[in-house]
């Protein structure tokens, strides 16, 4: 994976939270930072999922009385799957 450099400003007061969450968690600052974008990105991209399935097969009925549960004849995308 290539990578490139990113070089950001942030107040002192910021840097020390970052300095702490990252300590709590024995990793360096720019290894929390990294890795709490790729998260960020990823619940972005999960959701727009989630969204995109809701917007195909339906949203579940928030008065539907089944409990969000398809109709016995229509098949889950994770019909199957264990």
């Amino acid at each position: 994976m290539e990578s490139e450099v990113l070089s950001v400003r942030v107040d002192r007061e910021l840097l020390d939270r970052l300095r702490f969450h990252a300590a709590k968690r024995g990793m360096s600052v720019q290894d929390y930072v990294v890795r709490t974008l790729v998260r960020h990105d990823f619940d972005e991209r999960f959701q727009a999922a989630v969204e995109e399935t809701e917007r195909f097969y339906g949203a579940p009925d928030p008065g539907d009385s089944s409990g969000g549960r398809p109709p016995a004849d229509q098949v889950r995308p994770s019909a199957g799957i264990r």
